[in-house]
């Protein structure tokens, strides 16, 4: 028996059995149908075809775990890979190490809003032990902050006295304002500047008392020349200072947790690891003495954190040297496991796609339905379904087989795909009804579409083996904003097919 007549009896099977002719059930089928007919095919051998080639420890493994199908020893083989993976402890560090530097260089500047929520991303991050990829990007946008980080809005207050960027209450205490030898009128440039002086610094957000201080003196620059303003600046700086101070201690804690969290991780790292020298049990210490003597302030944490991670840039390079010596099993590892995903990612776009036609299949079309629905619901971005149904195209399989049905479909495929616009989505819903999914369309656009898909396939010359096969489509649209909901809408969409079927074939009904 050929191939050939298994493929048919297979399709048979399926019809008779009247399931969904899904990738998997195809496969399961066919093999089935394969076996009855006594032939060898490769791919229905499942597992056995490659346990064969694995070690007795392996073989052993997999049967521990009932590993049954292909894709379970996928899993299987990735995750085992995963654990052996030598370089792990080594990548980890660096990451680490990498992101407490630029965590203490951040801080070192630290006076201003954004860089305190990233701080706070980061120590969040640390706290879900993420992986080395979240780190990583994490510590591109610290080092994208350093980079575009301009504090020469400072600078406005150098009229008014010296101007300290690492000492903000020096520099609001030593400005002078020369309030007597102002004239009325000339306060607005003063106010300004008093007004961005008082604006968050560190703390992150703003008292009452200096914000009513703040409204007055936007509302009336003359307010400067009043004698209650004195003193209600100076309450309003000792009040910034304060606040600014609790920010700090509250960001110093944080810190401090972060570095308990930190040497948490690369300590365990470091036990873990069969290459742990005398040099990075010295760092071992370092942190645990560190993190006994908690540091007061951000000055101390900087120049701690800064000699620790200087000690361990230079002890994981050892390390690193050492792994680097035993790189060859961790390459080949490395190779198995980019066709093992390239493998994965074929069967996941195989998941999504029509075995015979590969337009969309309905599980696919179903999830572009639901990601249309929801930009409606938010965006009010109307669209429109058109389901389409060959005309008496079980005639078809009947008068000339199954194999004509099949070419007669692909055939349609090809023109369904060829008249949708980029961002339509078209696939195949079942049998010989197709679905398409037009997104930002009404219902006129949407019903040129069908009479353009309606007058290709009339006027198509569909051949099967010299002969020519007469096709016509009905089409059923309906948009999105005349129901209440996507379920009435494949509901409208259905009953609109219905229509044209009842009317005659050959139509659009919208």
């Amino acid at each position: 028996m050929t191939i050939n007549q298994i493929v048919r009896n297979t399709v048979e099977r399926l019809k008779n059995e009247g399931k969904v002719w899904t990738p998997d059930l195809y496969a399961e089928a066919f093999c089935l149908e394969a076996k009855k007919a006594g032939v060898k095919v490769e791919d229905c051998q499942g597992i056995d075809r490659f346990t064969s080639l694995m070690d007795k420890k392996t073989l052993d493994e997999v049967k521990q775990y009932r590993v049954k199908t292909t894709a379970e020893l996928v899993r299987f083989l990735i995750s085992k890979m995963s654990r052996l993976n030598p370089s792990e402890a080594s990548i980890l560090v660096e990451v680490l190490s990498a992101l407490t530097k630029t965590i203490a260089m951040s801080v070192k500047v630290l006076h201003n809003r954004d860089a305190s929520a990233l701080a706070k991303k980061t120590i969040t991050l640390i706290e879900s032990q993420a992986g080395k990829t979240q780190i990583d990007l994490l510590r591109q946008a610290w080092e994208n902050f350093l980079s575009v980080y301009d504090d020469s809005f400072l600078e406005k207050l150098s009229d008014f006295g010296e101007v300290d960027s690492c000492n903000l209450k020096k520099t609001i205490e030593g400005l002078r304002v020369d309030v007597g030898s102002a004239q009325t009128g000339d306060f607005t440039r003063i106010s300004q500047l008093l007004i961005m002086g008082l604006s968050p610094s560190i703390a992150p957000k703003l008292d009452d008392k200096t914000a009513v201080l703040m409204e007055k003196l936007h509302d009336n620059p003359d307010y400067v020349s009043h004698k209650e303003f004195e003193k209600e600046i100076k309450t309003a700086i000792a009040m910034r200072i304060a606040l600014d101070k609790q920010s700090v201690e509250e960001m110093v804690k944080a810190l401090d947790e972060l570095l308990g969290k930190l040497s948490a991780q690369l300590i365990d790292l470091i036990e873990r690891s069969e290459s742990s020298t005398t040099e990075i049990r010295d760092v071992k210490r370092d942190l645990e003495a560190l993190e006994s003597d908690k540091p007061k302030d951000f000055k101390t944490a900087h120049k701690r954190l800064y000699a620790i991670a200087t000690t361990l840039e230079e002890k994981v390079e050892i390390l690193s040297r050492d792994l680097r010596s035993h790189n060859a099993k961790v390459t080949e590892m490395g190779e198995k496991i980019a066709t093992l995903e390239s493998q994965l990612a074929v069967a996941t776009q195989a998941s999504k796609e029509d075995f015979l036609t590969k337009l969309f299949n309905k599980r696919a079309l179903e999830e572009s339905m639901e990601i249309k629905e929801a930009e409606y619901v938010r965006y009010g971005r109307n669209y429109c379904l058109a389901l389409l149904d060959l005309d008496f195209f079980k005639s078809v399989n009947d008068t000339y087989g199954h194999e004509a049905g099949d070419a007669v479909l692909k055939a349609f495929a090809n023109i369904f795909k060829e008249e949708a616009r980029v961002n339509d989505i078209v696939g195949r819903f079942g049998g010989e009804e197709f679905l398409a999914i037009l997104g930002d369309t009404e219902l006129s656009g949407a019903k040129t579409f069908g009479e353009k898909v309606r007058m290709h396939v009339q006027e198509a010359h569909f051949m099967y083996q010299g002969q020519r096969i007469a096709v016509t489509v009905s089409i059923g649209i309906a948009q999105r904003k005349d129901y209440p909901s996507l379920e009435t809408l494949k509901v409208g969409a259905d009953e609109r097919l219905y229509s044209a079927k009842h009317k005659g074939r050959n139509r659009v009904e919208a």
